[in-house]
């Protein structure tokens, strides 16, 4: 079974690129990427769902073949792009996946749009980068192809195929300058706490032990926050656990659909 790439074009006009897999009777998913993928970031892990998960992932504004508006690259762009999305498709209630800096935009929609969110995944996502150097911020086009493959290398926790490599790489390229200025400030802006308090949703968080970027202190701030929450660290996973591990976070997903009911209740 392999994703079906398709584009919709949302109520405010905006054309984005998406793939989906599964029965239209099965569990609704909605995958999110981080800064400079796209939805192809998500192909290992469509290769390892079960046609019972009617996933769809799409590419971001600004990102893959999307369109790349001048402007609105704040996680609340992101997050009314989501419900536009989903009002599009016609998708009442899904569980939002966020992977990577994409846990931002899932975040906030599901504090945000509860009536939305059946449920929260995060993976491999930070709580906070707050404080840290922004490595987008002068970002000039054409962007720098060396500038992709090292940030692309840094953020793996093993030796990458190299046509895997390459094909990340080429998706990154496709984001102008502007859209990784815009998306980077709003990352490195994004407030903790915040309104985390309000997510009513199950929420699962995962986390690679071996993740260059982000500390066990962090998720475990990220847990805190998220109340009623369950964090699960995988040893020996880095930063890419959804790309590189595609089989262990489909079953982590699976688990996460089929268990849902007995995860604790909400404080």
């Amino acid at each position: 079974m392999k994703p079906i790439a398709k584009q919709v074009e949302l109520a405010n006009g905006l054309h984005l690129s998406y793939a989906e897999q599964g029965a239209n009777s099965g569990t609704p998913i909605i995958l999110l990427h981080g800064i400079a993928d796209s939805w192809r970031i998500f192909e290992p892990l469509f290769a390892e769902l079960p046609e019972s998960v009617h996933a769809f992932a799409l590419s971001q504004r600004g990102h893959g073949d999307s369109d790349r508006p001048a402007t609105g690259y704040r996680t609340r762009d992101f997050v009314e792009d989501l419900r536009l999305f989903m009002d599009a498709l016609r998708i009442q209630k899904a569980i939002i996946v966020g992977a990577s800096s994409g846990g931002f935009a899932a975040r906030s929609f599901a504090a945000t749009h509860p009536e939305r969110t059946a449920g929260l995944v995060l993976l491999g996502s930070p709580a906070t980068l707050t404080g840290r150097p922004n490595p987008f911020a002068e970002q000039k086009d054409p962007i720098n192809p060396g500038f992709v493959k090292s940030f692309a290398e840094s953020v793996l926790s093993r030796a990458a195929p190299a046509e895997g490599l390459a094909s990340m790489i080429a998706e990154n390229l496709k984001a102008p300058a502007h859209v990784w200025v815009e998306t980077g400030n709003g990352l490195f802006e994004e407030p903790f706490p915040g309104e985390l308090a309000k997510i009513q949703a199950p929420t699962l968080i995962v986390w690679g032990e071996e993740d260059p970027i982000i500390t066990k202190a962090d998720q475990l701030a990220l847990a805190e926050a998220i109340k009623g929450s369950k964090l699960i660290a995988h040893p020996g996973s880095g930063h890419m656990l959804y790309w590189e591990e595609p089989a262990l976070i489909a079953r982590d997903i699976i688990a996460y659909i089929n268990n849902g009911k007995s995860m604790p209740e909400k404080n």
